[in-house]
């Protein structure tokens, strides 16, 4: 293949300049042409010399009795008229592309996230996009990355520390991780915070390695000697606070996800000194790309006033 010297852009007229001239040759007046594409006959007329100007040769003889194609002219709008067509394929090929990408939409989550916040979320987007396809997959925030840097879904939610290399991010909201104990545990009858080394050398009752609380947690307390071995490691939510319920020992766990258990008082929270529990809750997609469609409204209502 040949290289061209110019780029092409700058020797072949722009598509409304083609479509102009196509209507002057079907209407045999560049008046009506006007009229047909929502211009004024000085700009068709502009427009018309500045498309001669650039090929350098006359397209269209005006007269009283109207505007006719020279035998130049009629040539060029044959080759406009493949340009236009091949530009409307192009374009009904894009839109489906748009309609095929904006049918369904991909949704990871971390735990908390999908638990208590994308519900609402979701059904807001229905009213947006009531013929998208929605599909969630819940996970620990880790796994939650590696999908989305698989793209295996086309936007994330999650809750740890940092952003694996290779996602974009958002801060979406803030969130507070809370220890909490059942009414029977030593620690709900203290009157002073609990310090974050006593936190730290307490087995307590966990998330698995992975999930955004723990992340948090470990980098809390990582100047306090770390978290000492957990007392049980579950993997999910719910599960560790049935766990801190039932007695077993304290939780660390979103405020979002303990709002009925700390109102019915089936767990107390314990206030924690020298450690910093607050979080930023994100939003990822891949670098180098912007969540479009469906994701992108999504993306939109998760920062509305509402959603917060």
């Amino acid at each position: 293949m040949s290289r061209r010297n110019v780029p092409l852009a700058h020797r072949v007229p722009d598509l409304g300049a083609l479509e102009l001239l196509l209507a002057v040759a079907r209407l045999g007046s560049l008046g009506a042409a006007a009229r047909e594409l929502g211009i004024t006959q000085p700009a068709a007329s502009s427009r018309i010399r500045a498309m001669e100007t650039l090929l350098g040769v006359a397209l269209v003889d005006r007269s009283p009795r109207g505007s006719k194609l020279t035998d130049e002219g009629a040539l060029v709008t044959d080759w406009a008229l493949r340009i236009v067509e091949a530009a409307e394929a192009f374009d009904a090929g894009a839109q489906a592309l748009r309609g095929r990408r904006d049918s369904r939409l991909r949704v990871a989550a971390s735990m908390t996230i999908a638990e208590y916040l994308l519900p609402g979320w979701l059904i807001a987007l229905r009213g947006q996009w009531p013929a998208t396809a929605v599909s969630l997959q819940a996970g620990n925030s880790a796994l939650v990355a590696a999908r989305v840097l698989g793209h295996e879904a086309d936007l994330g939610f999650v809750e740890g520390v940092t952003v694996p290399e290779g996602l974009a991010s958002a801060v979406i909201a803030q969130d507070r991780l809370v220890v909490a104990v059942a009414p029977g545990h030593p620690w709900a009858r203290r009157r002073s915070p609990v310090p974050a080394a006593e936190l730290a050398a307490t087995p307590l009752v966990l998330r698995e390695r992975g999930s955004g609380t723990r992340q948090v947690l470990d980098t809390a307390l990582a100047a306090h000697g770390g978290l000492a071995a957990p007392l049980l490691e579950l993997a999910s939510t719910t599960a560790v606070k049935a766990a801190a319920v039932s007695g077993a020992g304290p939780c660390v766990l979103s405020e979002l996800a303990l709002v009925d258990e700390l109102a019915g008082r089936r767990l107390i929270e314990v206030p924690v000194e020298g450690a910093v529990l607050g979080r930023a809750l994100r939003a990822i997609w891949p670098t180098g790309t912007r969540p479009a469609g469906p994701a992108r409204d999504l993306l939109s209502l998760t920062r509305a006033p509402a959603a917060r």
